[in-house]
């Protein structure tokens, strides 16, 4: 009952919420002890200002942040990705915060959690589910605002989300002009991405030479089971593609609240986690 769990919550070091929206605010209520640390998945306190939000590699502001805070919002799965690209090109001054832009991310089903799970894994299934699959067609998905927020866009992007028939991995692209980042090149922007990255063990960088690796193909699942992330930028100075490839189960949620419990903890980052 509802007192039960008011003196669980209240009688440990750290909560996992792994709740819907409603659940996980409703369950923070219930936590009365300030020294309780609360780390949640849900989209709930992402905007909230009164929560760190758990991205450390944005700047040293959000390491420091998450270190000293009892209450942690994990980022989203895909908004982890289109954060990581484009909110260093406007800290840079770069890109615009009025630009408009356009995210394209391709997903394992895995995201959907168990209904969707079982629908993918049903002998029986719709054929529809054999080929990629387009949604949140009405352009509200609920990473949008933490999206806008953490770049500091004034414009929410224009948002193709595509699950496909595999179980993790996602791959977030945002494709650019050169004139919507004042006639930067992808190597320019290369540079900037290892001026932000180098040296977390969490996110790097790659260069366009490693693309031939994968025969001039880019996977979705080529970070599965990992729990790290791999940022690239590919193309030519009039048009160019920024790339950001990791699990969705992992540097996209579960990987990231540990990450983010490694920092409040106190110990390296990468403890416990796959970054290989």
């Amino acid at each position: 009952d509802t007192e039960a769990r008011r003196e669980i919550m209240n009688s440990v070091d750290f909560v996992f919420l792994c709740l819907p929206d409603a659940a996980a605010r409703e369950a923070v209520t219930l936590i009365e002890n300030p020294a309780v640390r609360v780390l949640d998945t849900s989209t709930a306190h992402r905007t909230n200002p009164a929560w760190a939000y758990g991205f450390p590699e944005l700047d040293k502001s959000f390491y420091e942040k998450i270190q000293a805070s009892n209450r942690i919002a994990v980022p989203g799965c895909h908004a982890s990705g289109f954060i990581a690209l484009v909110r260093p090109l406007v800290e840079a001054g770069l890109l615009s915060p009025e630009a408009k832009l356009t995210a394209t991310s391709l997903t394992g089903y895995s995201g959907g959690g168990k209904n969707m799970i079982a629908d993918y894994e049903n002998p029986d299934r719709s054929s529809l589910l054999d080929a990629p699959r387009q949604y949140a067609l009405g352009q509200t998905h609920k990473h949008l605002p933490e999206m806008q927020a953490f770049t500091g866009l004034a414009n929410a992007p224009v948002f193709l989300p595509i699950v496909g028939d595999f179980y993790s991995g996602m791959e977030v692209t945002v494709p650019l002009f050169g004139s919507d980042v004042n006639g930067a090149t992808p190597e320019d922007i290369l540079a900037l991405y290892h001026k932000t990255y180098d040296g977390s063990p969490l996110v790097r960088v790659a260069n366009a030479d490693e693309l031939s690796k994968e025969g001039g193909f880019l996977s979705a699942g080529s970070m599965t089971g990992k729990d790290s992330m791999e940022i690239s930028v590919y193309g030519n100075p009039d048009r160019m593609i920024l790339v950001a490839r990791y699990d969705n189960l992992g540097k996209g949620a579960s990987g990231a609240a540990i990450q983010n419990m490694n920092i409040m903890l106190g110990v390296k980052e990468d403890t416990g986690l796959n970054v290989k």
